[in-house]
């Protein structure tokens, strides 16, 4: 009796992992037939940002637990370690430098960080791809070290997503706040568009085959593209292309978003400002509010007209709104 429940078991086991295995094998990687997504038109049309020569404005590294050094961008006058921190997390396919603006008009009420996520910029270990799921939680607990202030944690869309995780995660105790700019909760929440607007490429049959053998704790294929971003060729071919990622790993993908009971990292949130645009290609920002109401009453939702997804960071209105979140915390 006890071989043959055996046996089934393992059977059972093998048909489970050739289903994933099948469903993986089945979906490639592909390059886009034109890359159309997000718009970076007034991203683009407002130039880059000159950063001000001057030691309130630094790029800057710090070394995480496994000793990879990884960047971020400090602005902070004299004083400024008696300011609240922020630690801003930027979105998918970019970097810290989304944030130059944006950081160097928050300088005298807040000291900032704006970190570059591994696998992320102009040369990291390893484009698009992670360690091991979590990985970004710990990094930027690591560059929190034994600062004694509590920050807040600003992301914007897939770095808004990541905020939400850090909060719901081993290190949610470290906040003290957070700041969400069109945040990427999941990808079947009522917030999220279909594709992101049409800037994600999903492998779809890939994540649910990954998604199987994680189950059983098999991770030999974690480091397989799940998702592919439709970057435009404007970027790409301009000063800031080097810096662009067009590809995660599942392992980078999952740690890049809440976990899949994402309402309870919501509800693990400290007092947050959403703020989201009315014109968001990628989110539909009046589903905020009502999906979120329901976990957590320490938010607070503005939409901001006329303002679509990357346009949100730069946003006069934004900087007013952190202001004014910032005098009430």
């Amino acid at each position: 009796m006890i071989s043959k429940i055996l046996t089934f078991a393992i059977v059972s086991l093998a048909i489970y992992v050739t289903i994933a295995a099948s469903l993986i094998a089945s979906q490639r990687p592909k390059t886009p037939k034109a890359r159309e997504g997000l718009d970076f038109t007034q991203v683009m049309a407002s130039g880059a940002f000159v950063a001000p020569d001057t030691p309130a404005f630094a790029r800057m590294h710090f070394a995480a637990r496994d000793g990879v050094a990884l960047d971020y961008t400090r602005v902070g006058i004299e004083g400024a370690d008696e300011l609240p921190l922020i630690i801003m997390v930027h979105g998918s396919g970019w970097y810290g430098g989304q944030f130059d603006r944006l950081a160097w008009a928050l300088r005298d009420v807040a000291e900032v960080k704006a970190i570059t996520l591994r696998g992320h910029g102009n040369s990291p270990v390893r484009r698009g791809d992670v360690d091991y799921i979590g990985q970004f939680e710990d990094d930027i607990a690591d560059l929190i070290g034994d600062d004694p202030r509590k920050p807040i944690l600003l992301g914007h869309s897939s770095g808004g997503g990541l905020v939400v995780r850090f909060a719901g995660g081993v290190h949610g105790d470290k906040l003290g706040g957070a700041i969400l700019l069109a945040p990427f909760l999941k990808h079947d929440a009522p917030t999220t568009r279909p594709d992101s607007g049409g800037w994600a490429h999903v492998l779809i049959r890939r994540i649910i085959g990954l998604s199987m053998l994680n189950a059983i704790g098999i991770h030999w294929f974690d480091d397989l593209t799940v998702i592919q971003f439709n970057m435009p060729e404007t970027v790409l071919d301009g000063p800031s292309g080097a810096y662009a990622t067009l590809s995660y790993s599942w392992r980078l993908n999952v740690s890049f978003a809440p976990r899949r009971t994402y309402l309870k990292d919501i509800a693990k949130l400290p007092p947050f400002l959403l703020i989201a645009g009315a014109q968001d290609e990628a989110m539909a920002a009046a589903e905020y509010e009502p999906l979120m109401r329901d976990v957590t009453d320490k938010g607070r939702y503005e939409v901001v007209d006329g303002v679509a997804h990357l346009d949100i960071v730069d946003s006069p209105e934004t900087e007013r709104l952190i202001r004014d979140y910032l005098s009430k915390l």
